[in-house]
């Protein structure tokens, strides 16, 4: 069956292979575009309005989950069936189990023929049925989360009332005990999660991941794959004229992005 597709790979070796590897085993895909980041894959996907996508999961500028939640938003605008979303990720079992539990394909570097020929049987089945109609803007954003929040971790039954950060001086290292209470924000940066409060700022090896079961859902809000802001900190939010927002906080002066992806959690009551 003929169809089009797009590739956003940031490597132009794997670019190059997937194409070869796609011409071998679906001679009537036709690949419209190639890309290299995640902007120019969201604004090549909303021109060329392919049947498939490949998105790379690490890519500059917008990662290529962050991509494919900006063209879901997006896309009812261009009222058409969503593209079938495959992604390309070196992402460990921890990822592929929450990739499994989704109607998203994914496949592994470095890329094996046999399991893209699994790919492309399920994505011209799921073409010639038209299943991929059924799916809505709303529906993709939530299996996007999904995958991004990962399995669940298992409950710990306690909730965070302290964080114990580690603080280097001159006469040593002080353990400080931060009331959970005068946490602004948590911000992932590197190996690290910078924890802020109004007027200092701590880090810490846990992961946003394992700081996520132990706070209160109802306080404290993920906003961004790497934010987790108190929802009482929150002053504002400001939504620009692309339809990003942009959160403004009561005591301090930075302001935080919101991801596509949690964007429903700001709307009028």
């Amino acid at each position: 069956m003929h169809a089009t597709a797009l590739i956003a790979e940031d490597e132009p070796l794997l670019a190059q292979a997937l194409r070869m590897q796609l011409a071998s085993c679906w001679p009537d895909l036709e690949i419209v575009a190639v890309v290299n980041d995640g902007i120019a894959a969201v604004e090549e996907t909303l021109r060329v309005r392919p049947a498939v996508v490949f998105f790379d999961i690490r890519m500059p500028g917008m990662d290529g989950i962050e991509a494919a939640a900006e063209v879901a938003a997006r896309w009812e605008s261009n009222n058409g069936t969503l593209p079938c979303i495959v992604f390309i990720t070196a992402y460990d079992n921890y990822a592929v189990q929450a990739f499994e539990r989704q109607a998203i394909d994914y496949l592994i570097k470095p890329l094996k023929p046999a399991r893209l020929q699994q790919t492309v049987d399920r994505l011209m089945t799921r073409l010639s049925a038209q299943e991929s109609q059924t799916t809505t803007s709303e529906g993709l954003l939530a299996q996007l989360r999904d995958i991004v929040a990962g399995p669940a971790m298992p409950p710990t039954g306690l909730r965070l009332h302290v964080i114990q950060a580690a603080v280097s001086n001159a006469k040593g290292t002080v353990l400080r005990m931060i009331p959970i209470a005068e946490v602004i924000y948590f911000e992932a940066a590197d190996k690290y999660v910078r924890v802020i409060t109004a007027d200092a700022e701590y880090l810490i090896r846990t992961a946003i991941r394992e700081l996520l079961p132990q706070l209160d859902n109802q306080i404290f809000w993920q906003v961004h794959r790497g934010t987790i802001v108190r929802s009482d900190a929150i002053d504002s939010v400001v939504r620009d004229e692309a339809g990003h927002l942009t959160i403004r906080l009561h005591d301090r002066s930075e302001t935080l992005r919101v991801s596509r992806l949690y964007a429903h959690l700001f709307r009028s009551m």
